[in-house]
C-alpha cells in the first residue's frame, strides 16, 4: 500500500515593525509585529534637560534625539536579538511636531530604509495615537469616535480606517495638555505639568473656585481652553484659594468641557460602537472615569490603551506600520525617500479651518 506525501506549509511570521518617535521630548525606539506583540522598546526622557525652562526647547530636544538615537536603536535591536535585515520596514514620525526632532527620526529612518532596502513608513505621530489603542485592543475594530488629547492637540475625530479620519472637533486655541501644563507652571509645580496637577487635584475641592467652562453648551463643536488657563492665573494671583482647590477645579472644568463637547458630536455625528481616548492626557485617571461613565450613558463600548501607550512613545508608531502593511497588501514599497518632515500634519486634510489656532490641527 503505498504512502501519501504531505507538504507541511510553514507558518505565517506576523510582520515586524522597527519604530521610531522623536517628535517632541521623548525619543522612543520600538519592534512590533502585526500580531500585536512588543518585542523590545526604549524611550528616553528629556525633563531633567527641559525642567529649568518649565516647558520644552525645541533646540535642546533636537540635540537630545541626536545623541541618544542610534544608542538606543543598538539596545533595542540586541534586546530582541534580530538584525536590521529581520526587520520588514521602518516606521518612523515625520510629523506633526518639532521639526527639529522629527527630522532626527526621520532621516535616521531613511538611512536604515536605504543602508537595508527595507520599506520606510512616514507615519503621522496623529495617526499613531489614533491607532495605538488597537494595539492594546485586538477587538476594537472600526469605526470609532475618538478624543485625542494631548500637550499639542485637542481633537475628536471618527476614525473609519486606517488613513481615514473625519474630524469633528477641534481646538480654537490651546490644546488640553498645553493648559494642564501652563496650570502647573502658574501654581509653581514644575514640569511635566498633567501628572503634577492631577497629584495636587487629588488634595482640592472641585467646587472650590468658579472657573469657566469656555464653550460649553454652544452650537459650535470646537474646544477653547485659553480662557481656563487665564482664569486659574487670576486665581492664583487673587490669593484667596488653595493651590490644591484650584488645580481640583480646573481639572473639573476641563472634564466638563470635554463631555459636553463629545456630547455634542454624538448628537450630531453618532451613533458610534465605541468611544476611545488616546494621547498624553489620556493618562488621567479623573479624565478616563468621566469618559468611560459617558460611555456607559450611551451604550458605547469604552476603550483607553494602557498608560504607557498614552504618552509619546514608538510602539504605536510601529503599530501604525504594521496597519499600514496590512491594508497595503504585499509588495507595498512603503514611502518616497524624500518624504519631507512636517511641523504640521493634519488627519483630515478636508476638515474646514476654524478659527483662532484651530489650523495648527
Amino acid at each position: 500500500m503505498g504512502s501519501a506525501t504531505h507538504t507541511l506549509e510553514a507558518p505565517l511570521v506576523p510582520p515586524l515593525v522597527l519604530g521610531i518617535e522623536s517628535s517632541c521630548d521623548e525619543t522612543a525606539v520600538a519592534l512590533v509585529r502585526g500580531n500585536r506583540v512588543i518585542v523590545a522598546q526604549a524611550i528616553a526622557s528629556q525633563e531633567a534637560e527641559h525642567a529649568p525652562y518649565g516647558g520644552v526647547v525645541p533646540e535642546i530636544a533636537a540635540r537630545a534625539h541626536a545623541e541618544r538615537l542610534a544608542p538606543m536603536l543598538e539596545k533595542v535591536m540586541a534586546e530582541a536579538g534580530v538584525a536590521l535585515a529581520d526587520v520588514d520596514a521602518i516606521a518612523a514620525t515625520a510629523g506633526p511636531g518639532l521639526i527639529g526632532g522629527v527630522m532626527v527620526g526621520l532621516v535616521s529612518a531613511k538611512a536604515l530604509a536605504m543602508a537595508s532596502g527595507k520599506p520606510l513608513l512616514a507615519v503621522n505621530h496623529l495617526e499613531g495615537h489614533a491607532l495605538s489603542p488597537r494595539l492594546a485592543d485586538g477587538e476594537l475594530a472600526f469605526p470609532y469616535l475618538l478624543l485625542l488629547v494631548s500637550g499639542g492637540h485637542c481633537q475628536i475625530l471618527a476614525v473609519e480606517g486606517v488613513g481615514q479620519y473625519r474630524r469633528l472637533a477641534t481646538t480654537i486655541d490651546d490644546a488640553l495638555g498645553e493648559a494642564f501644563d501652563k496650570t502647573a507652571k502658574i501654581l509653581g509645580l514644575g514640569f511635566p505639568g498633567g501628572p503634577a496637577v492631577e497629584r495636587l487635584a487629588l488634595e482640592g475641592d472641585p467646587k472650590a473656585v468658579p472657573l469657566p467652562r469656555p464653550l460649553k453648551g454652544a452650537k459650535e463643536p470646537h474646544f477653547s481652553f485659553a480662557g481656563l488657563k487665564s482664569a486659574v492665573l487670576r486665581a492664583v494671583e487673587s490669593g484667596a484659594h488653595a493651590p490644591a482647590d484650584i488645580a481640583a477645579s480646573f481639572q473639573q472644568a476641563a472634564v466638563e468641557c470635554l463631555i459636553d463637547r463629545l456630547e455634542l458630536a454624538l448628537d450630531t455625528a453618532g451613533p458610534f460602537p465605541a468611544l476611545v481616548v488616546a494621547g498624553g492626557v489620556a493618562a488621567n485617571k479623573t479624565v478616563r472615569a468621566a469618559l468611560e461613565a459617558l460611555a456607559a450613558k450611551h451604550a458605547m463600548r469604552f476603550t483607553a490603551p494602557p498608560l504607557a501607550l498614552c504618552t509619546d512613545n514608538a510602539a504605536m508608531i510601529a503599530w501604525a506600520g504594521c496597519e499600514r502593511l496590512a491594508q497595503e497588501g504585499e509588495g507595498f514599497a512603503g514611502d518616497p525617500l524624500d518624504f519631507l518632515a512636517r511641523p504640521r500634519w493634519p488627519l483630515d486634510p478636508a476638515a474646514e479651518a476654524v478659527r483662532g489656532a484651530g489650523y495648527k490641527a
